[in-house]
This record gives structure tokens, C-alpha cells and sequence, in this order.
């Protein structure tokens, strides 16, 4: 029996556009509402990827969610362990660490899409940040997020 694949919503040509501008933006130093730039090793071919991000903090935490699901960042950030976010200049090495609890990643999920719903709405499949804990929960399979722990 085959398992399920793993929820992904492919870039199409505009966003893919898009993404490559928002990350320039990055690394010319112009974040918009937060964005950085990732870089992360790439699982096969050992070169770092590059792919723009909305970092979110919770608290005194830091997070990356997937909007777009099981996507190869996630995957590569699995092996990796870690990358760079990058804003101009300022580059900032970090760990990850993936949570796994559909409780503690739902409380996530809903700050996350507080601050970036407008963005990224689409990929939750209706859930939103006003949706109850359980659809939320319900959500977090579909979306990865890991703890960012800064190594400088």
C-alpha cells in the first residue's frame, strides 16, 4: 500500500516570478513586511538553495512555516538541519528544529496566518486564523514549521 502524498502547492510561472524578485529584494536588502531570503543545502546536490521566506515570531521564538506544504525547502531543511536567512547584508546562521505536535503547531499556524494571511490564505484550504484549534490541527499535516535557533 502506497502512503498518501504529502500535501504540496506547486509555484506556477507568475509566482515563481514573484518569489525570484521578493528574494533580489532580500538580498539587496529590502524586506517587505519581514521577508528574508533562505538558504538552504540542497539534499542531492549539496548546493545551497535559495527561496524567500516570511520568518515568524511567536513570543521569543522564531518559526518558518510552509505555506505551500511539503515543499523541496522543507525537505532539503530535514537534511540540512539549518540554513541562512538573509536581509542585505545582514546574514544570520540558525537551526531548526520541526514540531511535530498538532497543538503546539496549530497556536503557530494561527499566529502565522494572522500576520500573513493575506498572503498566503489560499494554500490552507479554507482555514484561517479565525478557524477553531481542530481545523487548525487538522491543517498542521499539510504544513511544516520549525523552531529557528540562531547560531550567531
Amino acid at each position: 500500500m502506497n502512503a498518501p502524498t504529502p500535501y504540496y502547492v506547486q509555484s506556477g510561472p507568475l509566482a515563481t516570478r514573484f518569489n525570484a524578485l521578493f528574494g533580489k529584494l532580500a538580498r539587496l536588502g529590502i524586506s517587505l513586511a519581514g521577508s528574508a531570503e533562505l538558504s538552504v543545502r540542497g539534499r542531492k546536490s549539496g548546493q545551497m538553495q535559495r527561496i524567500p521566506v516570511n520568518p515568524f515570531t511567536l513570543g521569543s521564538d522564531q518559526y518558518l512555516v510552509s505555506a505551500r506544504g511539503h515543499s523541496q525547502w522543507v525537505r532539503n531543511m530535514r537534511v540540512a538541519g539549518g540554513g541562512e536567512l538573509r536581509v542585505g547584508r545582514k546574514v544570520r546562521t540558525f537551526t531548526v528544529t520541526e514540531l511535530t505536535d498538532p497543538a503546539e503547531k496549530a497556536v503557530v499556524l494561527r499566529g502565522y496566518l494572522e500576520k500573513w494571511g493575506w498572503e498566503v490564505n489560499r494554500f490552507f484550504q479554507g482555514v484561517t486564523a479565525k478557524s477553531p484549534e481542530a481545523d487548525l490541527q487538522k491543517a498542521s499535516t499539510d504544513h511544516p514549521v520549525f523552531r529557528i535557533t540562531s547560531a550567531n
